[in-house]
């Protein structure tokens, strides 16, 4: 049975090649994207190594215990501890540092990846006895000396166009500074070679910045040749202050590096993941549809071995055979093709300015097993039920000359079956709309509802083929005989019908479900962006930096073309036991700039001792205009009797309760700063002029972001580009392996049908007629998938809506028209653009060898 097996593949290699290039596509995706994950981290882990190589052990301050001043620990990092330290038998060097963040402008003035907190570092310079620091080693330039002068390392000189004496702007928690660059040099710090920036000063000035005077942050250690760590480690703890100090080794720190650069890119992997699985589990329907076509074609042959004596348990493991042999053949193509995409994928990721650390290709046995496990594995289980149909072939229907419909017990089992599992996975989506709670379980349950669609559909798709294409068939009537024929050729088997469609319908399922939802999405968080915001322009804060100085607004407001600058200080309510925001505001201006619907009161009596809330403030706690409420604000330890002054529909801008901004500041954690300025211009309306002199006006602080109205949106829209990303990548993946099923079915079905074409080109049909009829068999098949496809995933996209609705303020289904339509127009092209080469192949059949043959 397996050289029968081996006869059968080699006999059908051309039909089997579309099986091949389905599992071969899902198996590459798998593979290249372990694979590009052990690359990645083999080249993070050997990155931080070399960064930590000449580091034995670092010395640290403790985290200070609750209610201790947060630099008290800090300053037993002294000279005093170095020179205690190099005396430690062991110690080679002693290499003092003054650590900290600090963000830097490119040459234009736009913040340079400010977006990345975690990945600007900023240290001192720290020359050694050949006045280099070989942390740092300089390619261009010299070290800076003094607090005016500053050096960057190559990347970040690039990134911002920066050249020997230009004058860099940056900021580190506050104010912005200018510096002179002196100096480029190069770094083996991961956070800086994945994306990041590097900013150094001479020691006086970092220690300044990042400590106080004659103080460390850190103190890195040397060990002298042939010195253990671990015993050095052990002989520094000893000499700390137990309570205020700690040792940590550099391996530890390298491994820890490490893992906080791989887990900030781990996201990475996610995307290739998921279009893995959806390919593989889209191209099962193609392995299942081709293997129980050629389980068909074989059905004489079949039974003459059953006739000769194979059993049925010999002709399972023959079909199971041939899945193997061609799941081993896709597994090891698709291991190939992924090792190109795990090649790829560092530039292509890299290009979104995350710049991954290169490395060769780490092949480790996890991808190898998945290879075959999953190529292998998902072939042999999709052919598992083609098998089991091929051993009930019985001898006697070597007499019969093609496979017999299904009995119509068989259609009533599948009936029942849809059904019951339609209704479990609608009943279960239809439950949740009322709970309008984006819980996890919800989540899980909403998944799990929409699989069961999935199913249910795939059940009864047999059983809607023949409605549904005899109501789409009703197109194909102006092409008169060959549009009818080609009806009836997409009806003449539904089972294999629904099988070639299922990809083409999941696929779409998935398209239309995201796009809905992620159209609906965008919308509501466009209407929270910008829904009660009268302002042009808001200045707010980024990165480690927490307030702006109230000075800023005034010279905001001073700027031309400005009619209102309003400055905003955001804290915290203590009310009846729950914590919500405040924004001080100035009663006088925030009718400009907040577009506040009072529902009572009156915001002109905002001031000291009293405070506006949102609707659901109010009546959470039961009160209105007049009424009187417990409640502190921020630091302040004592509460009060606060007066409400007026109640206002939810407002994002104005978040939970409005005061007046005197006392929100002054009882705030930071009363010398505000949080936002909210910009009016005189004309109403945003330009690039205007933006600029607001960044002007502030500075060009790095740490503060000047957005319109559209930034605002973009900002709060920004994962829907993933969303849009995954999306167009599901389509493209179905549009693939769906055109692969087309082809192979049409390709196989030409094959079944030789005589019968033969027929129709005796009878007088040219070859354009053939070309054309299956050309519209193929569309209409295309047609039903696409149906069904857009039915599940709209009616799934709605049932989920209902949990964003809870979950998100303003979220309403907003049906994507255009992209929907393009849906369509793009499934009916895959039909047609499918349908070419076996069209081609039906017309050029000779209508007497077609006829004559057997």
């Amino acid at each position: 049975m397996l050289r029968t097996a081996l006869r059968n593949v080699l006999a059908h290699k051309a039909r089997l090649v579309m099986t091949v290039l389905a599992v071969c596509l899902g198996v590459a995706f798998v593979c290249g994207t372990l694979v590009f994950a052990d690359s990645s981290a083999a080249a993070h882990r050997a990155a931080a190594s070399r960064n930590f190589a000449d580091i034995a052990v670092t010395v640290s301050p403790k985290a200070p215990p609750p209610g201790t001043a947060v630099n008290e620990h800090a300053d037993v990092l002294d000279d005093t501890l170095v020179r205690k330290l190099a005396g430690i038998p062991g110690v080679a060097a002693v290499r003092p540092a003054a650590d900290g963040v600090a963000t830097l402008n490119a040459s234009d003035g736009s913040p340079l990846r400010a977006d990345k907190a975690w990945a600007h570092p900023a240290a001192a310079y720290v020359p050694g006895k050949d006045g280099k620091d070989s942390r740092y080693p300089l390619v261009k330039g010299r070290a800076p000396a003094n607090g005016g002068e500053l050096a960057v390392d190559s990347g970040t000189a690039a990134a911002g166009r920066f050249r020997i004496g230009d004058t860099v702007t940056l900021a580190t928690d506050g104010p912005v500074m200018t510096k002179r660059l002196v100096g480029i040099v190069t770094t083996k710090d991961t956070r800086v070679t994945a994306g990041g920036t590097l900013a150094l000063f001479d020691m006086a000035t970092a220690q300044r910045l990042f400590s106080t005077p004659g103080h460390y942050t850190g103190i890195d250690l040397s060990a002298a040749p042939g010195t253990d760590q671990v015993a050095l480690s052990a002989r520094v703890t000893a000499v700390l202050p137990a309570d205020r100090a700690e040792a940590t080794s550099g391996s530890a720190q390298a491994a820890q590096q490490a893992t906080n650069v791989d887990m900030r890119t781990r996201g990475f992997e996610k995307l290739p993941m998921i279009f893995a699985g959806v390919s593989l589990f889209i191209g099962s329907f193609l392995i299942v549809n081709t293997f129980t076509m050629l389980v068909t074609q074989r059905t004489r042959e079949i039974a003459l071995l059953r006739a000769i004596g194979a059993t049925r348990r010999q002709v399972v493991r023959s079909v199971l055979w041939e899945a193997l042999l061609v799941g081993l053949v896709a597994s090891a193509a698709g291991f190939v093709l992924g090792l190109g995409i795990a090649s790829v994928l560092p530039g292509i990721l890299g290009t979104s300015g995350d710049p991954l650390p290169n490395g060769p290709l780490v092949i480790g046995p996890r991808s190898v097993v998945a290879a075959l496990g999953v190529g292998v594995g998902v072939t042999v289980l999709a052919a598992w039920l083609p098998s089991r149909k091929a051993a009930k072939v019985a001898p006697v229907e070597a007499m019969r000359a093609a496979g017999q419909p299904p009995t119509a017990g068989r259609s009533r089992v599948r009936a029942v079956a849809g059904l019951a599992l339609l209704a479990l996975g609608a009943g279960r989506l239809i439950t949740l709309t009322g709970a309008k709670d984006a819980s996890e379980e919800n989540l899980q349950n909403a998944m799990l509802g929409c699989a069961v669609l999935v199913v249910a559909m795939i059940v009864l798709a047999p059983l809607l083929a023949a409605p549904v294409i005899r109501l789409t068939g009703r197109l194909t009537r102006r092409f008169e005989v060959v549009g009818h024929l080609a009806r009836e050729n997409a009806l003449r088997d539904p089972r294999r019908t629904a099988a070639t469609a299922s990809a083409l319908m999941i696929s779409t399922a998935l398209v239309a479900g995201l796009a809905v939802l992620g159209n609906s999405t965008s919308q509501a968080l466009d209407h929270q962006a910008a829904a009660g915001l009268g302002a042009d322009y808001v200045i707010g804060t980024r990165g480690n930096m927490n307030g702006v100085d109230p000075a800023a607004a005034q010279r905001v407001a001073a700027t031309p073309g400005v009619r209102t600058a309003t400055a905003v200080a955001d804290s915290t309510l203590f009310i009846g036991g729950s914590v919500r925001e405040i924004s001080g505001v100035d009663p006088a201006t925030v009718k400009d700039v907040m577009k506040l619907d009072l529902t009572s009161g009156s915001l002109a009596d905002l001031r000291p001792g009293r405070i506006a809330l949102s609707g659901t403030v109010a009546r959470e706690h039961g009160v209105r205009a007049g009424d009187e409420v417990n409640a502190r604000i921020g630091r302040n330890q004592e509460f009060a009797k606060y007066t409400v002054a007026a109640v206002y529909k939810d407002n994002p801008v104005a978040h939970d309760v409005l005061g007046a901004r005197t006392e929100v500041q002054r009882n705030s954690y930071m009363p010398d700063s505000v949080q936002r300025i909210l910009v009016r211009t005189a004309d109403g309306a945003a330009s690039g002029n205007t933006e600029d002199r607001l960044r002007t006006a502030v500075g060009n602080n790095p740490l503060l972001k000047v957005q319109d109205r559209k930034e605002i949106v973009r900002e709060a829209a920004g994962t829907m580009g993933d969303l849009l990303t995954l999306m167009y990548g599901l389509l493209a993946i179905g549009v693939v392996i769906a055109s692969l099923g087309i082809v192979n079915t049409l390709a196989m079905s030409v094959t079944e049908r030789t005589r019968e074409i033969g027929a129709l080109r005796a009878i007088g049909m040219d070859r354009a007629g053939i070309r054309r009829m299956i050309r519209l068999e193929s569309v209409t098949v295309a047609a039903f998938g696409t149906l069904l496809g857009l039915a599940g995933g709209l009616f799934s996209a709605w049932a989920v809506g209902s949990l964003a609705n809870g979950a998100m303020e303003g979220y309403s289904l907003a049906m994507p028209w255009g992209t929907l339509l393009l849906v369509c127009l793009a499934s009916l092209a895959i039909g047609a653009v499918a349908a070419a080469v076996p069209a081609r192949r039906a017309a050029a059949l000779s209508p007497l060898e077609a006829v004559a043959e057997a």
